[in-house]
C-alpha cells in the first residue's frame, strides 16, 4: 500500500486513525441501510445512504493507497449505482448479496486498520459476484429460479432510462470545468480526492488554471483561487458525473458538457491537457484537516459544530478528577461537621453550591463518555448471518432500544458476553428449520434483544422463540460431567443455573460454536465484572430468555450510608424503595430463623442483613431499621440494619480487580474520613434468599 508522503509520519497516523474511525461509523450505516432494506423499507433515500457509505469509505481509502480495500468498494458502489437507478432489481438474493459484501468490506477496513491485506476465498468470491452484475445485466433474482420474487422498487424518470441506454452503446467525451469555493476547503473536502474519483469513470485528463492565484504577499489562506478543467472520456451519463461531485455541488460552479468538436473550447482544452498524474503534484499532496469526501453539501459545517472529536484518555482523566472532586467534597463535608456551629453555619450555603455543582460537573463528564448501544447492535447482525451459515438455520433478528444510553467501557466489555449469548441462543435455543415446523412453528426462528434504562440500570433482555431449555438434558448433563451430585434434588430455577457453571456443556461434539464448556460461564464473569447481573427465564417449547442488569456507569453512584455491626456500608439508592421503623407486630415468624415483614397489605421476607453478610451468627433483635429493596427482577425485601447515616454520592471501586469477587457485595468506596466502605449487591442478597419470594404466601395460606 502507498501513503502520501507530504507529511510527517505521525500526522499521517492520526489522520488515518480518524478515517478508521469514521469508517466504523459509515460501515454501521451501510449495514443498518441494507437491514432496513431486507425488513421491507422502500424510502429511496435508504439506498442512497448506503451508496455514500460505499462512496466515502472507497475516496478516504483512496487518499491513503489502500488498493485492494477500494478496488472491492468500487465494485460494491457500482452494483448500489446500478440499484439506485434502477439498473438492477433490488430483491431477496441481491440484498443477500450486499449484505455478505458489507462484511467483507469491513473485513478489508479492519485489515487495513492492522496493516495487512484481506486474503480468503470467501471475499474473492463475494468480489467475484459483484463484479458479474453489470449494471445493463440479469439481475440475480432472475437468474435463480428458487430465490424470492421480493423486490423494493425505487422511482425512475424515463430521461435517467434513456440516458443509461445511450451510456452504454458508445463512449463519449465530456468536458467538467470545476472551481471550489472558499467553503469546500472549510468543510474538510479535496479537489484531489474528486479528480481520482472520476478515473473511475473513464479516461481522464486535466488541466489547472491558476491564472488567479495571487502573488504570496497577497494570498489568503482561506480563499480559493484554482480552477481544473478535466477531459472525461467515458459511458458514463451526466448523472454519473454529478454523483462524483454530489457532496460538494452546492459548493463550488460545476459545468459538465458533451465535447463538441466545433466549438472554440475544444482547442484551448487540447493546448492545456495535462495527464491526471500531474494533478498529485500540482495539488501537493493530501490536506491534513481533510480525509473523507463523503460529506453531505451543506452538512459539514453545521457538524463541526455539534460534534467533536476527543481523545478517550482525555475523557477518562476528566472523569477521574470529577470522582476525586466528590471524594474532596465528601471529606470536606464530613470535616466541616466537625466545626462548632456557628462556624459550620456559614459554611453552609458555600457547602451546598459546591455540592450542587459537583454533581453537575459529574454528570456533564459522564455523559460525554455515554453512547447508545447501536455501536454494539450493529455488530450482532453479521454474527447471526455466520451463525446462520454455520448452523443451516434461519434466524430473524430484531433489535429494539438500540438509542439507549450507556457508558462507553460497558459498551466495550459487553460485546463478549453477548456474542456467546447469541452464539448459544441460535446454537441451542432455535430448533433447525424441520424440527420448527414439525411443532407449528415458523421456518425462520426469531431473536429479540432489547435494551432499555430500569430503575437506575440498563436492562437487556435476550429472547428467543426456540425450544427452551430442556431441564432433564441440563440435569444429566451436569450430573456426568461431576459438577452436581447424582442424588441432588433442584428446582426449576436450580437446574437453570446450572447453565452458568465452569465446565458445563450439553454439546455432543467440540465445534466452532460450541462444546468446550466455557460459553455461559464466560458471559456470567463477564457481567459481574461489570457490576451486573444475569438471569434466566425458559418455557418449554416457547423459547428463552436472559436478563442483563447492568450499571449505566463504572464511575459514581448515588447511595445510602448504613451502618450494620459497627461497620459502614452502602446501599445503591436506585434500590432503595423506603426505610421503615417497623412495630413488632408487622413481623412475623416462618419456621425457626425466617421471618416476614407485613407493610401495606404486602408480605415480604425480612433479611439480617448482618446475619447474610456473616458479620453476626445470631439473628439480630428487632429494634432496629428496616430498608426495603427491590432488585431488577421486580422481587423485594426487608433488609434489618443497625442505622442509616445519610445519603451520598460515592466514587465506585472494583472489588475484584483488588481482591476477589465477595458474594453479595458489588464494589467499594472510600468514604470521608479514608475509611473503605463496602457497596452491596442487593441483587446477589435477594437471590440468596429467593427461596422465601414465592413460597410465603403458601405459608401464611397454610397457617
Amino acid at each position: 500500500m502507498s501513503e502520501p508522503a507530504t507529511l510527517a509520519p505521525e500526522v499521517l497516523a492520526r489522520i488515518k486513525l480518524s478515517f478508521f474511525e469514521e469508517c466504523e461509523e459509515m460501515l454501521g450505516e451501510l449495514e443498518a441501510g441494507l437491514l432496513a432494506l431486507k425488513r421491507g423499507e422502500t424510502d429511496p433515500e435508504i439506498i442512497n445512504i448506503v451508496f455514500r457509505a460505499a462512496h466515502s469509505i472507497k475516496g478516504g481509502g483512496a487518499s491513503f493507497g489502500l488498493d485492494s480495500m477500494v478496488h472491492f468498494a468500487h465494485k460494491m458502489e457500482s452494483v448500489l449505482a446500478a440499484v439506485r437507478s434502477n439498473q438492477l432489481t433490488l430483491n431477496a438474493a441481491l440484498l443477500g448479496l450486499l449484505l455478505r459484501a458489507a462484511d467483507v468490506l469491513t473485513d478489508h477496513v479492519r485489515a487495513a486498520r492492522g496493516g495487512c491485506q484481506l486474503e480468503g476465498s470467501a471475499a474473492q468470491e463475494i468480489e467475484t459476484a459483484l463484479s458479474a452484475l453489470a449494471p445493463n445485466g440479469t439481475s440475480i433474482g432472475e437468474a435463480s429460479d428458487h430465490e424470492p420474487s421480493e423486490q423494493v422498487g425505487f422511482p425512475t424518470l424515463a430521461a435517467d432510462a434513456e440516458a443509461s441506454s445511450l451510456a452504454a452503446t458508445r463512449e463519449r467525451r465530456w468536458i467538467i470545468r470545476f472551481r471550489p469555493h472558499a467553503s469546500l476547503y472549510a468543510s474538510a473536502n479535496e479537489p484531489l480526492f474528486l479528480l481520482r474519483e472520476l478515473q473511475y469513470l473513464g479516461e481522464v485528463r486535466t488541466t489547472l488554471d491558476d491564472s488567479e492565484l495571487p502573488s504570496i504577499e497577497d494570498l489568503a489562506p482561506e480563499e480559493a483561487y484554482l480552477l481544473w478543467t478535466i477531459s472525461l472520456t467515458s459511458t458514463a451519463d451526466e448523472q454519473d458525473i454529478r454523483r462524483v461531485f454530489e457532496f460538494v455541488e452546492a459548493e463550488c460552479d460545476l459545468k459538465i458538457e458533451l465535447f463538441d468538436e466545433s466549438s472554440a473550447a475544444r482547442e484551448a482544452v487540447s493546448r492545456k491537457i495535462v495527464d491526471a498524474v500531474a494533478v498529485n503534484e500540482q495539488t501537493g499532496g493530501v490536506r491534513p484537516s481533510t480525509y473523507r469526501d463523503g460529506i453531505a453539501a451543506g452538512g459539514a459545517a453545521s457538524r463541526l459544530g455539534e460534534t467533536i472529536r476527543v481523545d478517550v484518555e482525555r475523557v477518562d482523566r476528566l472523569i477521574n478528577l470529577a470522582s476525586e472532586l466528590v471524594v474532596s467534597h465528601t471529606i470536606l463535608a464530613q470535616r466541616l461537621a466537625g466545626i462548632g456551629s456557628a462556624s459550620a453555619s456559614e459554611t453552609e450555603l458555600p457547602l451546598d453550591e459546591l455540592h450542587q455543582l459537583t454533581r453537575e460537573l459529574q454528570h456533564g463528564v459522564m455523559a460525554i463518555r455515554a453512547q447508545p448501544l447501536k455501536v454494539v447492535f450493529q455488530r450482532l447482525s453479521r454474527l447471526v448471518r455466520e451463525v446462520e451459515a454455520a448452523t443451516g438455520k434461519q434466524v430473524n433478528l430484531v433489535v429494539e432500544g438500540e438509542s439507549t444510553e450507556v457508558d462507553r467501557t460497558v459498551i466495550e466489555r459487553l460485546i463478549d458476553p453477548l456474542t456467546h449469548m447469541i452464539r448459544n441462543a441460535i446454537d441451542h435455543g432455535i430448533e433447525a428449520p424441520e424440527e420448527r415446523l414439525a411443532s407449528g412453528k415458523p421456518v425462520q426462528g426469531t431473536l429479540r434483544i432489547s435494551a432499555a434504562h430500569r430503575a437506575g440500570r440498563i436492562i437487556i433482555e435476550i429472547a428467543d422463540d426456540g425450544c427452551g431449555i430442556n431441564r432433564a438434558r441440563v440435569h444429566a448433563a451436569a450430573r456426568s460431567r461431576g459438577l452436581i451430585s447424582g442424588d441432588a434434588g433442584l428446582s426449576e430455577h436450580e437446574i437453570d443455573q446450572l447453565i452458568f457453571l465452569p465446565g458445563f456443556s450439553t454439546a455432543k461434539a467440540v465445534s466452532e460454536l460450541s462444546g468446550r464448556g466455557v460459553g455461559m460461564d464466560v458471559v456470567r464473569s463477564g457481567v459481574q465484572a461489570l457490576g451486573g447481573r444475569i438471569s434466566v427465564l425458559s418455557y418449554p417449547g416457547k423459547g428463552t430468555t436472559f436478563v442483563l442488569s447492568l450499571p449505566l456507569t463504572l464511575a459514581v453512584m448515588d447511595g445510602m450510608l448504613i451502618s450494620v455491626c459497627d461497620r459502614h456500608l452502602i446501599v445503591p439508592l436506585n434500590t432503595l424503595l423506603e426505610t421503615i421503623h417497623p412495630k413488632l407486630d408487622a413481623i412475623r415468624s416462618l419456621g425457626a430463623q425466617a421471618r416476614i415483614l407485613s407493610i401495606r397489605g404486602e408480605h415480604v421476607p425480612l433479611i439480617d442483613l448482618g446475619q447474610a453478610l456473616g458479620y453476626r451468627t445470631e439473628t439480630a433483635e428487632i429494634k432496629c431499621v428496616i430498608l426495603l429493596v427491590e432488585d431488577d427482577a421486580g422481587r423485594r425485601a426487608a433488609l434489618l440494619v443497625d442505622d442509616v447515616l445519610g445519603q451520598h454520592q460515592v466514587v465506585i471501586k472494583s472489588i475484584q480487580a483488588n481482591y476477589r469477587l465477595v458474594e453479595g457485595i458489588a464494589a467499594a468506596t472510600i468514604l470521608g474520613d479514608g475509611r473503605v466502605a463496602l457497596i452491596l449487591d442487593v441483587n446477589s442478597i435477594l437471590l440468596s434468599h429467593a427461596r422465601w419470594s414465592a413460597p410465603v404466601e403458601q405459608r401464611l395460606a397454610a397457617g
